[in-house]
C-alpha cells in the first residue's frame, strides 16, 4: 500500500500517462466494478472507496471523509470526460457509484486539474507537510494534514506560520468573473416553485380595501348599491394577455413536438424530439410543460414608410387540458393546428372533424421533405409545411414560410389578435 496522497498520484499517473489497472485482494480485475483496489503503479496502490482532498459540494466544512470524494468517484470523472451528461450518470451507477460521483457540471474542472491544465481548484484541499518532510519530496497521507479550519493538530499550528490574508488581484476577479458567467444553475421542482422575486400584493390589497370600504358606506347609508366595472386598465391589461394559441399534436412521432417547438418557431432551427427530449432528460427536466410561449420578431412598414419592429407572443399547447387553462374563450384565439394526419387528435376539439376544423383554424400538416403524399390529408384544408431531414441551413426559410402563412390567415380571419 503507498503511503502517497491518493489524489495527488492519480494526477501524476494521468499526467505521465501511465497505465491504471484494477486489482482484488491482490490479483488483477478486468473491470472497476469487480475491483477492490486501483492500481496506478506496481508500488502505487489505493483502495477505490478511498476518500481524497476533493470536497463534495456544499461542503464547506468538512468533518469526515464522508465529505469528500472517493478515488474511484474522480477517476471516473477523468475516465468518463468524452461521455454525454446521461450516458456518464448511467456509467457512473452501472460502476457501483449510486451516490456520490462527480457531477456532470464539475467534471471538466476536475479532468483539467488532473491533467494539468489547471494548476488550482478551490475545491480540493490543500495539504500541510509537518516540518521534518524534506524540502522537494511528495507529500504522504500519513506525514499530512487536511488543512479545514476546525481541525488542525497542535504540531501544524506550532511548525506552520500564520497565512497572510490572500488579496485578489484584477486577474483573479476576471475569471471568477468568467467562470461565473458560464455557471449553469441546477433547479429542481421546489426551486422553481419557489421562484427569485418576493411576491408582495400590498398594492392590490389597498386598492381593494377602499373599494370594500366605499361599498360599506354606501350600505349604510341606505343608497344605491355600487357595481364594480372594469376600468380602462384593466381592458388593456385583457387586450394584452390576448395572446393567439397554435395546438401541435400530442402523438410521440410527431416531427414538432413540445419538447423542440420552441427551437424550430424561435430559433428557427430544427432538432430531432428524441435529441430535444434526451437534451432536456440531461438538464434535469424530464417532462416538458404544458404551456411553452413562443416571441417573435415582427416587422411592419407605415404609411410613411417608416419600418417598425415588435415582437410577438405565442402560446403553443398539445392538449385540450391545457387549453382549458386560457378560459372559455380559448377556442377563439387558437390561430393553427398542426397534424401529423391522424384523425384520433381531432377527438378532443371543440370541432372534431377535420374539414369543420380547418375551416375555423389554420391547419398545417408537418412531414419530411422525402415524404410521399399523404392521401388522408387530400380534403382537410391544411397547408404542408416540409421538413428536411438533413440540409439544417434551410430551416430558417422553413419557419418564415410558416409566420407568412399563419399571419396571412389571421390577418384575413382573426384580425383582433394580430395587434
Amino acid at each position: 500500500m503507498s503511503e502517497q496522497d491518493p489524489l495527488l498520484a492519480l494526477r501524476q499517473t494521468i499526467k505521465a500517462k501511465g497505465a491504471i489497472t484494477y486489482a482484488r485482494n491482490g490479483e488483477p480485475s478486468k473491470t472497476l466494478l469487480d475491483a477492490t483496489h486501483i492500481v496506478l503503479s506496481p508500488t502505487c496502490t489505493f483502495p477505490k472507496s478511498s476518500p481524497t482532498r476533493y470536497r463534495k459540494p456544499g461542503v464547506q466544512n468538512p468533518a469526515g471523509p464522508d465529505d469528500f470524494f472517493s478515488v474511484e468517484a474522480v477517476y471516473l470523472a477523468w475516465l468518463l470526460q468524452s461521455a454525454a451528461g446521461a450516458d456518464y450518470m448511467k456509467q457512473a451507477r452501472e460502476n457501483g457509484l449510486a451516490v456520490g460521483f462527480v457531477s456532470v457540471t464539475e467534471r471538466k474542472n476536475v479532468v483539467e486539474w488532473l491533467e494539468g491544465k489547471a494548476n488550482d481548484n478551490e475545491r480540493i484541499v490543500p495539504l500541510v507537510a509537518e516540518s521534518t518532510t524534506p524540502p522537494g519530496s511528495p507529500p504522504s497521507t500519513s506525514k499530512a494534514l487536511l488543512a479545514t479550519p476546525h481541525r488542525q493538530s497542535a504540531t501544524a499550528t506550532s511548525t506552520t506560520p500564520a497565512k497572510r490574508r490572500y488579496v485578489a488581484d484584477a486577474r483573479d476577479i476576471e475569471v471568477v468573473k468568467k467562470i461565473k458567467q458560464n455557471e449553469v444553475e441546477l433547479r429542481d421542482r421546489n426551486s422553481v416553485l419557489r421562484g427569485t422575486k418576493p411576491n408582495n400584493f400590498a398594492n392590490i390589497r389597498s386598492v381593494y380595501s377602499d373599494k370594500l370600504k366605499k361599498l360599506k358606506e354606501s350600505s349604510r347609508s341606505g343608497g344605491t348599491t355600487v357595481t364594480a366595472t372594469p376600468d380602462a386598465k384593466s381592458l388593456a391589461r385583457r387586450a394584452r394577455n390576448n395572446y393567439p394559441i397554435i395546438m401541435i399534436s400530442s402523438s410521440p412521432t410527431a416531427l414538432i413536438t413540445m419538447y423542440n417547438v420552441r427551437r424550430f418557431l424561435q430559433e428557427s432551427t430544427f432538432e430531432p424530439s428524441q435529441d430535444a427530449r434526451q437534451r432536456a432528460t440531461a438538464e434535469g427536466n424530464p417532462r416538458p410543460e404544458d404551456m411553452i410561449p413562443i416571441y417573435r420578431k415582427r416587422t411592419s412598414i407605415d404609411s410613411s414608410g417608416r419600418e417598425h419592429q415588435t415582437q410577438a407572443r405565442y402560446c403553443i399547447v398539445d392538449s385540450v387540458e391545457a387549453l382549458g387553462k386560457f378560459g372559455p374563450d380559448a377556442w377563439d384565439r387558437v390561430v393553427c393546428v398542426m397534424t401529423t394526419g391522424q384523425a384520433w387528435q381531432f377527438r378532443p376539439y371543440k370541432w372534431n372533424e377535420p374539414i369543420q376544423l380547418f375551416h375555423n383554424v389554420k391547419g398545417i400538416y408537418v412531414s419530411w421533405s422525402n415524404d410521399p403524399p399523404n392521401a388522408k390529408i387530400k380534403d382537410w384544408n391544411v397547408t404542408e409545411l416540409k421538413i428536411d431531414p438533413l440540409r439544417r441551413h434551410v430551416d430558417k426559410s422553413t419557419v418564415a414560410h410558416f409566420w407568412k402563412i399563419l399571419d396571412d390567415w389571421t390577418a384575413s380571419n382573426k384580425p383582433w389578435l394580430m395587434k
